[in-house]
C-alpha cells in the first residue's frame, strides 16, 4: 500500500499575524505543520507498523521553507517527500490538481489530510481532491482500520457519529481524537537528513489559482472600557445585561 500525507505549513497558535503592504508577513514567525494534518502522517505510521506493508509519502505545495515541515515529517517516520516548489498563494482547488495528479503518478492507494486547513478555515481540500480522482471519501474520521482493501472506521455526522466501510483507493480527512501525533526523536530527525525530498516545480503541474488574494487585515475590535458601579448589586446585574444585549449583542 501507498499513503500519501498531504501537509501544510501555517502559523504556530501561539505566533502573533502581522500585516506588511496588505499581506500576511510570516519572515520573523514560527510555522508548524498543521495539527490537522499530524493526525493523518500518524495514522499513516501506525497503519505501517500495524504490519501492512505501506510506503508513506508526504507532500507538501509552497514556498521553500515548506522542507521544514517535510523534514519534520519524515523525521516522524515518513519514508519520502515531494515538495511542489511555488511563492503562489493556491486555493483548495488548486491545490487539489496537484493532490490528485501526485496521486496518479505514484499509483497511491490512500490520501490522509487534515479536515480542516488551519490557515484557510477551509474543509475543501480533501472533498476537491477526492472529486478530481473519482475515489470514496470519509470525512472528520476519528477511528480507522485497514483490512485487506477494505477501510473500516467512525467519523463524526450532525446526529453524533457513524461507522463506515470504503474500498481502496480512498480519501480521508483526519480530526483531533484520531489518534495523538508521536514527537521526532532526535535519532529519526539526524535519519530524516538522509531521506529522499524531491522538489519539483509548479508548472509541470499546469496549475492556475482561481482566487487571488488581494489583500489582508488583522480584525480590531475597540474595547469599550465601561465600569459598572458594584455597589448596587441588581442596578449593575441589569446594566450587564443591558450592555451584553444592546451593544455587544451577544445574549437576546
Amino acid at each position: 500500500m501507498r499513503i500519501l500525507a498531504l501537509i501544510r505549513q501555517v502559523l504556530d497558535a501561539e505566533e502573533t499575524v502581522r500585516i506588511r503592504g496588505g499581506n500576511v508577513d510570516l519572515g520573523a514567525s514560527k510555522l508548524v505543520v498543521d495539527t490537522m494534518d499530524e493526525y493523518g502522517v500518524e495514522q499513516a505510521l501506525r497503519i505501517r507498523e500495524s504490519g501492512v506493508d505501506t510506503e508513506v509519502i508526504a507532500l507538501a505545495v509552497g514556498p521553500e521553507r515548506n522542507q521544514e515541515a517535510l523534514r519534520t515529517v519524515l523525521a516522524m517516520g515518513a519514508d519520502r517527500a515531494i515538495h511542489v516548489m511555488t511563492d503562489l498563494v493556491l486555493d483548495p482547488i488548486a491545490l487539489s490538481k496537484v493532490a490528485a495528479q501526485v496521486a496518479q503518478e505514484e499509483k497511491i492507494d490512500l490520501i490522509f489530510c487534515g479536515g480542516q486547513q488551519a490557515d484557510w478555515d477551509s474543509h475543501a481540500l480533501g472533498a476537491a481532491t477526492a472529486e478530481r480522482l473519482h475515489w470514496p471519501q470519509a470525512t472528520w474520521v476519528n477511528a480507522l482500520e485497514v483490512q485487506g482493501q477494505t477501510l473500516t472506521g467512525r467519523h463524526d455526522a450532525e446526529d453524533g457519529s457513524e461507522m463506515f466501510s470504503v474500498q481502496l483507493p480512498a480519501v480521508m480527512t483526519t480530526q483531533q481524537g484520531l489518534n495523538e501525533p508521536r514527537y521526532p526523536t532526535v535519532p529519526n530527525i539526524m535519519r530524516a537528513k538522509k531521506k529522499q525530498l524531491r522538489v519539483e516545480t509548479l508548472e509541470r503541474f499546469q496549475v492556475e489559482p482561481k482566487v487571488k488574494v488581494s489583500g489582508a487585515e488583522v480584525q480590531v475590535k475597540t474595547r469599550l472600557h465601561k465600569i459598572l458601579d458594584g455597589k448596587d448589586a441588581p442596578a449593575a446585574a441589569a446594566e450587564l445585561v443591558g450592555l451584553l444585549r444592546d451593544e455587544a449583542r451577544v445574549i437576546a
